[in-house]
Parts: structure tokens; sequence; C-alpha cells
């Protein structure tokens, strides 16, 4: 039997678990990488680079690698063409996964407390929120730089919880990285994985996740109004 969540919040990650967003990422990527010389990346690079911020993403790009060392002075030249192109591009291209729309309604109609946690800057979160029809479902929106802190720490969780009256304890998140497994596991929240999303091409299974699920539409099966 599956396990059965009871949660008084659900926290929920947008890239990866709610928006594939690597179409637009992938896009200013090679444009960026255009502009600063370097060879185009393409979206299979992008899609295992992505995860922990627009920073993060660049600095990978301008080395080519998940972990290698990038060229400090092409990072300082990439990262403000990349903010802008990002900007212009935060929605053109992205989508909703299968099953989110219908997930999210579901979740909505138990009346459970919902939340928004990302690392994406809020000057991008906000925007694709909103461009993907899911700025209302939230009773919160964390984002990346919202707090002087960001996933994998447990401090946007905990900070959720207590701006909307929630222990810990009885709450959940839902995302798709080890990050969030980690940020989960540190605020005392349960924690459900997309199979689909970005973990660096890393199964999530290995993560070990309380419930690792292929679409929000297996949430009717695993959450209940307490």
């Amino acid at each position: 039997m599956s396990k059965i969540f009871t949660p008084e919040l659900i926290m929920i990650d947008v890239d990866g678990t709610l928006v594939d967003s690597v179409p637009d990422l992938a896009y200013c990527v090679d444009e960026t990488m255009k502009q600063i010389g370097l060879p185009v990346r393409g979206e299979t690079a992008v899609r295992d680079w992505v995860g922990n911020g627009v920073i993060r993403l660049t600095e990978r790009a301008v080395a080519n690698d998940l972990d290698a060392p990038h060229d400090e002075a092409l990072f300082e030249k990439a990262m403000p063409i990349f903010n802008a192109l990002y900007a212009e591009n935060t929605s053109k291209r992205s989508v909703l996964y299968p099953g989110v729309r219908e997930g999210l309604d579901y979740l909505l109609s138990t009346g459970i407390k919902i939340g928004c946690i990302t690392n994406k800057a809020e000057q991008f979160t906000h925007p694709l929120l909103k461009d993907m029809g899911l700025w209302d479902d939230f009773e919160i929106v964390i984002s990346g730089d919202t707090l002087e802190k960001k996933k994998p720490d447990p401090l946007p969780l905990l900070h959720g919880a207590k701006e909307l009256g929630a222990d810990p304890k009885n709450s959940l998140m839902l995302g798709d990285s080890t990050s969030d497994v980690k940020a989960a596991r540190a605020a005392g929240f349960a924690i459900i994985c997309m199979s689909y999303g970005y973990n660096h091409g890393v199964d999530i299974r290995d993560s070990k996740p309380d419930v690792v699920i292929d679409s929000m539409l297996e949430l009717k099966d695993l959450i209940i109004k307490s």
C-alpha cells in the first residue's frame, strides 16, 4: 500500500517539478555563449546543469562542465548577458509538465496550505509563475533571493512553515532534486519527488525521498486532508 500523507502545508518546487524551463534556459545559455565567443552548449547539457540557480548554471555553461572550475573573467562577462536574455525569455518556451494543472487543482480542493519554493531569483520566478498560470495557486512564494540562504539549506522551508502557521513535522515538500531532499530532511518535512525532474543526470531514487512519482496526478492517491 502506498504511503499516505495528511500534511497541513505543502511547499512545491518550480523548475523540474511544475515547469520544464530548460528550453528557455538552454536558449539563453547558447545565446550567451555566442556573445562571449564560446561554442553553444545545447539543451542536453543544460538539462544536466540546472537546479541550483542561474548563477551556478552560467558558471557551468562557461566551464562546459557540471563541477569543473570556470574562467572567472568570462563568467563576469557572461552573467549580465544571460540575465538580460532570461528576463526576456523566462517563459517563451517553457511548459507545464503533464498532470501539473490537474495535480494542483486537486491539492487546492483539499484546503491544504500550498506554498512555492525555488532557487530561481525573484525577478524570474514571479513572471514565470504568472505566465504559466500558477501564481494564484500559492499562499507564499519563496525565491532563491528571498532569504539569506536557499535550498539545500532548510531556512526557506522553515520560513514558509512559520509564515503559514504550519508545523514542519506535519509539512511536505514536492520537488525533484537531491537539493530538495536535503532541504526537506533538514527542515523535518516529508518529501515526494518527481521522477522526471532536474537532478544532474542522477536517479532521484538514490537520494531516498519518501516517495517518487511520475506524475502529479498520483498525488490524489497519496495526499488527503487531515
